[in-house]
C-alpha cells in the first residue's frame, strides 16, 4: 500500500512539472521526452536479458506499451484546457470501471459507486469553465488506465524486475513519437527544457512505474484500481502548489467524496482478512 502512496504523489507531482512545459515542448513532446528518458534509464538499471523472454512476455510488453503511449498522450493533451485537479478525478472512471468490474464483494462495488458520484458530481458543476473536449480527452486517458492496470500486473507476473518496463517504456515512445519529436527543437535553444523533461521521467515514470508494477505483484489489480482513486486529490494539491490551480467548492466535494471512496474501500478489504485469521485462532 505504502508503495501505491508513494507512486501517487510521484506521477501527480511530475504531471504539474510536465504542465509548465507545454508552452515550449508542447504536450505530445513532452510526452514523448518523459518516456524515451524514462525508457533509457530502465534499459540501464534493468538490463533485461531480452534473449530469454518467451512470446507471452513480449506481446505483454507491448500490448502495456502501446496502453502506456495513450494513456501519456491523451492525458497530457487533457491538461492543456483541464486543471489537473479535474482532469485526473475524470480519468479515474477507468479504474473506477475496472475495480467494479472486477469486483467481488458488495462493499467494494458500493465504495465504488460514491467515488463514481463523486466524477458525476463534476459532470453537473457548470461553474468548472473546463472544456466538453478536454474532459472527453481525459475520460479516454481513463480507460487507457484501466488497460495499463490490467497489463502492467501481466507483464509483473511473467518478467521479473523492472526489466518489462524497458521494454514496454520504449514501445511507448516509438508509438508516440511521430506526434512528439517534431515538437523538441526548442531544446538546443534552452537546454533546462531537458532538464525539466528528465524531471518528469524520473518523478512520473521511473519511479512511479516502478513501485506500481511491484505493488501490483503484491495486491489483486481491482483493489488497485480502487487504491488509484487517491489520484484526484493528489493532483489536486499538486496543482495548487506547483500551478497555482484553484477548484470550486463542488470541485472539492467531489474530490472528497472519492478519497473517502478509496480509504473505505482499502479499510473495508483490511478489515475482511483480519477478521478470518481471529477467528481461525
Amino acid at each position: 500500500m505504502l508503495q501505491v502512496l508513494a507512486a501517487i504523489v510521484s506521477v501527480q507531482l511530475g504531471s504539474a512539472v510536465a504542465r509548465t512545459l507545454f508552452d515550449d515542448l508542447g504536450a505530445a513532446g513532452v510526452t514523448f521526452l518523459r518516456l524515451a528518458i524514462a525508457a533509457v534509464v530502465f534499459a540501464l538499471i534493468a538490463r533485461p536479458r531480452l534473449r530469454t523472454w518467451s512470446k507471452p512476455a513480449w506481446k505483454a510488453a507491448v500490448l502495456l506499451g502501446v496502453v502506456m503511449a495513450g494513456m501519456n498522450l491523451i492525458f497530457y493533451m487533457a491538461l492543456r484546457t483541464v486543471p489537473l485537479g479535474l482532469a485526473v478525478t475524470v480519468e479515474f472512471l477507468g479504474p473506477l470501471l475496472l475495480a467494479v468490474v472486477q469486483s467481488r464483494r458488495v462493499a467494494e462495488f458500493l465504495w465504488a459507486l460514491l467515488a463514481g458520484g463523486g466524477v458525476i458530481l463534476l459532470g453537473l458543476d457548470a461553474t468548472s469553465g473546463a472544456p466538453v473536449e478536454g474532459l472527453l480527452l481525459a475520460f479516454l486517458a481513463g480507460l487507457c488506465w484501466a488497460g495499463y492496470i490490467v497489463f502492467s500486473a501481466r507483464l509483473g507476473a511473467i518478467v521479473p524486475g523492472t526489466g518489462g518496463l524497458a521494454v514496454a517504456l520504449t514501445v511507448a515512445a516509438v508509438v508516440v513519437a511521430p506526434f512528439g519529436a517534431v515538437q523538441i527543437t526548442k531544446i538546443p535553444e534552452n537546454p533546462a527544457l531537458l532538464l525539466g523533461a528528465t524531471a518528469v521521467a524520473l518523478l512520473s515514470s521511473v519511479i512511479s512505474y516502478g513501485l506500481e508494477i511491484n505493488a501490483l505483484r503484491t495486491i489483486p489489480t481491482r483493489v488497485f484500481g480502487i487504491l488509484m482513486s487517491l489520484e484526484p486529490a493528489a493532483a489536486a494539491i499538486a496543482g495548487l502548489i506547483v500551478l497555482g490551480q484553484r477548484l470550486g467548492r463542488i470541485e472539492i466535494l467531489a474530490l472528497v467524496l472519492v478519497t473517502v471512496a478509496s480509504l473505505g474501500a482499502t479499510l473495508g478489504r483490511r478489515a475482511a482478512q483480519v477478521a478470518p485469521a481471529h477467528a481461525e485462532k
